[in-house]
């Protein structure tokens, strides 16, 4: 069970993300949309699945946004009127400035006897106005709903620009967060940079290390690596070379989805960091969302195999 990997703290947590089809869609669309999900996603042998609650990131980033920014029906909603036939815990994502103190505050208090599971997601920039900051929400969680599991987003790329990525963690640890998910890694080495400042910290202090879940996504045309880097996805320049100029850009990216993830998971069972992955396709194209869940199916073995 979800839960109780989480509250073991043990490595091997396998988890899929998608995002809600977005707001106006006609219901009929939307069930045909949902269908194919649960379709594709029942055979995976997943312990989760992500629903993203997204929000435009213009305050982040002065680029132009490759793909346009369209809102989505509220992933709660979502989970619970389109894939409640999905017999597996919904990770909810909540971008809790989006929210006020009082809507945020009866989303926790509804299903009170329930296991329920969330991630807590900041504003995307400083200057970005919002209605409730992350310190509140873990205080009004811890307060309203003990039955609700919240974790917290992790980004390597930020911990080279900041070295802290790690103390940013542990005070989330304190707050209250059990899990944490990575943004997608293409860059081994910030995450393993990341990984060890995390593991020495806790032992030298005698904190108890939190299971880190690390996301990975396919890359299958150029339009989707665009995107990736507006995101915030460090892609190295050798690597974004190596793509740009492939014969098979998606194989090419599952390679390296594979190989990052071997590394990492190798790096964390070394050192009893509990390692885990979560998988998405970024992009809405049939071909890179097949080859997601086929990552999945590829991931889940190597975690039987190292895992013991």
């Amino acid at each position: 069970m979800l839960k109780d990997k989480i509250l073991n703290k043990e490595p091997g947590i396998l988890i899929y993300g998608i995002t809600p089809p977005k707001k106006g869609t006609e219901q009929e669309k939307v069930k045909e949309i949902s269908q194919k999900q649960m379709e594709r996603i029942k055979d995976t042998d997943i312990d989760g699945l992500i629903l993203y609650d997204i929000q435009d990131e213009e305050d982040r980033i002065t680029e132009e946004r490759p793909f346009p920014f369209l809102e989505t029906i509220d992933p709660q909603i979502y989970s619970e009127k389109y894939l409640e036939d999905l017999e597996i815990p919904k990770i909810i994502y909540r971008c809790v400035g989006k929210y006020g103190e009082t809507e945020l505050s009866n989303w926790l208090q509804s299903d009170l006897d329930k296991d329920r599971f969330s991630v807590f997601v900041g504003a995307s920039a400083k200057t970005q106005k919002v209605r409730l900051n992350l310190k509140d929400a873990y205080s009004l969680s811890r307060k309203l709903n003990s039955k609700l599991n919240f974790g917290g987003v992790i980004i390597p790329e930020r911990h080279t620009k900041y070295d802290d990525e790690h103390l940013r963690i542990i005070s989330k640890i304190q707050n209250g967060c059990k899990f944490f998910v990575s943004q997608a890694v293409y860059d081994v080495e910030p995450a393993k940079n990341f990984l060890s400042d995390y593991y020495y910290y806790c032992r030298n202090n005698n904190i108890e290390m939190v299971p880190i879940i690390i996301n990975l996504t396919p890359c299958g045309s150029i339009k989707t690596l665009e995107f990736m880097k507006w995101l915030g996805i460090n892609i190295p320049k050798w690597l974004e070379n190596d793509l740009m100029n492939s014969n098979d850009i998606l194989q090419k990216s599952l390679d390296l989805s594979i190989n990052t993830f071997e590394q990492l998971l190798d790096f964390g069972l070394e050192k009893g960091i509990p390692i885990g992955c979560s998988i998405e396709s970024v992009s809405n194209r049939k071909i890179e969302i097949e080859a997601s869940i086929q990552l999945t199916k590829d991931i889940k073995a190597i975690m039987n195999r190292k895992i013991k």
